[in-house]
């Protein structure tokens, strides 16, 4: 009788306030929901990008807002500030919270973002859950990332785990039976699973050797695997250049010491062995493991170039003409391409 009710001893909605309006709105009814949390692991700084880019988008709205002292350990994550000549500045407390977004296209989802809770993992859960319900999330997926002996000139690899198969089959390239300390997104993916929804994680790989660096090359596929779970089209333009950049600087340190071009051409080997006869399945491809016609595909980059044309007249940017000094006023970013996997 005592496992069933741990956890339960405390009303879980007394862990969050939410926007009554928003939480009632129809149009957030059976979306899907991106989970992110700062804390655990956070190779490459992936989830850190990840949500960054996110919560930068224009459409994101505060559904729920949970309360940080009740959840975090401050003394053992302490929050940063800026001393300045004579004054402390930019304190910014902790955040964890559910968004309604868009996408670039205009479709709607969810994201849950913020810090792993310290304390109160089962009524945190139970929260979530109840969000969850509540809104009737139609596919749950998150992303975390760890180091792995792997090479930056290979592809990033990723493991998937959940209780949605097309989603998993032809994508993990490390399937291993392992004992590890658990995240809240795993013990949130279980309770999920234990509630009937659908869920799917997904484990970023980054190269052990540039794991404590902000790693764009890996927040790219993260965000991929993610959209092309959810059906979504994230914003990944700025990551990828900022991506080219980080790749120039990892090229001229290796070719700088021939001991580090070693140990690249190591883990190469050991990469083209374990993947020889691996066949990967196209993050393009449906659950029938289709492709999508030229067709759809046009109307699709279409639909994002409309879009930015629009976000760039809203925000007044000049129309390319005779006017323009440096030549790119008025003109849209590309969109992304690539798998990323």
């Amino acid at each position: 009788m005592f496992d069933q009710t741990y956890g339960a001893l405390l009303d879980p909605a007394g862990l969050y306030r939410v926007d009554e309006e928003l939480l009632q709105d129809a149009s957030l009814k059976g979306l899907n929901l991106l989970m992110a949390f700062t804390g655990f692991a956070d190779a490459g700084h992936v989830v850190r990008q990840i949500s960054s880019e996110l919560l930068d988008l224009p459409s994101a709205r505060p559904v729920a807002v949970f309360d940080a002292d009740q959840l975090l350990d401050y003394r053992s994550r302490r929050p940063h500030l800026n001393f300045v000549e004579d004054h402390l500045q930019d304190y910014a407390p902790p955040r964890l919270a559910l968004y309604a977004l868009e996408d670039p296209l205009g479709t709607p989802f969810l994201f849950l973002a913020g810090f792993e809770p310290d304390l109160q993992w089962e009524r945190f859960a139970r929260a979530v859950v109840g969000l969850v319900e509540q809104l009737d999330v139609n596919l749950v997926t998150w992303v975390h990332s760890i180091p792995m002996p792997v090479p930056h000139t290979r592809p990033v690899g990723v493991t998937v785990h959940g209780n949605r198969p097309e989603l998993i089959e032809g994508i993990s390239v490390w399937r291993p039976t392992v004992e590890f300390p658990a995240a809240i997104g795993h013990v949130l993916e279980l309770k999920l699973i234990g509630a009937g929804r659908n869920v799917a994680g997904y484990v970023i790989h980054v190269p052990h050797y540039v794991a404590d660096a902000e790693y764009p090359q890996a927040a790219v596929a993260g965000m991929e695997y993610l959209g092309a779970a959810a059906n979504l089209m994230l914003p990944t333009d700025r990551l990828r250049e900022v991506g080219r950049d980080v790749a120039r600087q990892i090229a001229e340190q290796v070719e700088a010491s021939e001991d580090v071009q070693q140990v690249v051409r190591n883990l190469e080997e050991r990469y083209d062995q374990h993947s020889e006869n691996t066949v990967r399945r196209s993050l393009l491809a449906d659950e029938n493991d289709e492709l999508p016609s030229a067709e759809s595909l046009g109307a699709a980059v279409e639909a994002y170039l409309a879009q930015e044309l629009f976000s760039h007249e809203e925000d007044g940017a000049p129309d390319a003409g005779p006017d323009a000094e440096d030549g790119t006023a008025g003109r849209g970013k590309q969109p992304g391409t690539g798998s990323g996997a």
